[in-house]
């Protein structure tokens, strides 16, 4: 008997008002609603519950539906993780959708991920594709090519860049997703959780749940199911530098730490960390990227426990 399929969308979010908004009417004019809309709220008013609100009400004024909300407004959650967490202790449904507050979706977005769980009954997670995501510079690709090796290689974003190309593709086997559009069967992740040792924004933690997933897990990316990310002005202003070390650092200390081969690319990736960190501080005559460097490596050691107990399931 084919399973029911009912999306349970999950949105973490804080201070953004406007891009929730957003992102919520998108969700809303979808062609095939979802059944529940979990809501995290960090913000420190209500404004955001407001919009929210404001959206649903029109919805339903418009096209007569009936959308299960649960808001959840708590300042004492610090990031992401910590946010999805608290969402999927109260998610239903069989598919668990997970956005970021500052994307939007093609209205067709939930019925393509749908289309593809359908015809893939073995797959256990389905991500979708970003639209406006720009090719880097020949520089930072070939930067990429050359020190993201091994457990670092991201193969998303070259999936991304093609996003044109890619449209009536059929669906691509990938290792991880990103957490800004990133879907599971309920089945399949229950009763695990995002690592809360990472705080704030907590780059890596999308990475670092499907690491944990094991390696019989089978994840898709449908190029069908269409989305823009619109990088929020409310996102902090971080060096990249600072980000990318301390997710990679986490994610090897914590995930790829055995074999020579892992820690070979590790190192290599450090390597490649400093020459970016020395030819960007000549050319601004600071040093301010060594610092980011030294900070996101350091952040990325205080999120792994000394005893090695981490806070998930």
């Amino acid at each position: 008997m084919e399973e029911h399929l009912s999306v349970c969308v999950i949105i973490p979010t804080k201070n953004r008002p406007a891009d929730l908004q957003r992102v919520v009417r998108s969700v809303l004019s979808q062609t095939a609603g979802p059944q529940a809309l979990v809501i995290v709220d960090q913000s420190r008013d209500e404004e955001s519950r407001r919009r929210v609100e404001a959206e649903l009400l029109n919805a339903d004024r418009q096209c007569g539906g009936r959308w299960k909300l649960v808001y959840i407004h708590d300042t004492e959650i610090t990031g992401l993780a910590m946010a999805r967490n608290r969402a999927m202790e109260i998610a239903d449904g069989s598919i668990w959708l997970f956005l970021d507050d500052d994307v939007v979706l093609e209205a067709d977005f939930l019925e393509q991920l749908l289309a593809v769980y359908r015809d893939h009954p073995d797959a256990d997670g389905v991500s979708g594709i970003i639209t406006n995501y720009p090719r880097p510079l020949l520089f930072d690709r070939l930067w990429s090519t050359l020190f993201l090796r091994g457990p670092f290689h991201d193969e998303r974003q070259p999936i991304y860049w093609r996003a044109g190309q890619l449209r009536e593709s059929p669906p691509i086997v990938v290792r991880r997703f990103g957490g800004g559009l990133m879907s599971f069967r309920a089945r399949a992740v229950r009763g695990r959780s995002f690592d809360e040792n990472l705080q704030g924004v907590g780059d890596g933690e999308d990475v670092d749940f499907c690491s944990r997933l094991g390696l019989e897990v089978k994840l898709l990316i449908a190029p069908r199911a269409r989305l823009a990310h619109h990088h929020s002005a409310v996102r902090p202003d971080d060096h990249w530098l600072r980000r990318s070390a301390r997710g990679n650092c986490f994610l090897y200390r914590k995930n790829w730490n055995k074999g020579v081969f892992n820690r070979l690319c590790y190192v290599w990736l450090i390597g490649g960390y400093s020459l970016v960190a020395v030819v960007a501080s000549l050319r601004r005559l600071s040093l301010e990227p060594f610092r980011a460097l030294r900070m996101g490596h350091g952040e990325a050691r205080r999120s792994i426990p000394a005893t090695g107990v981490t806070r998930l399931a």
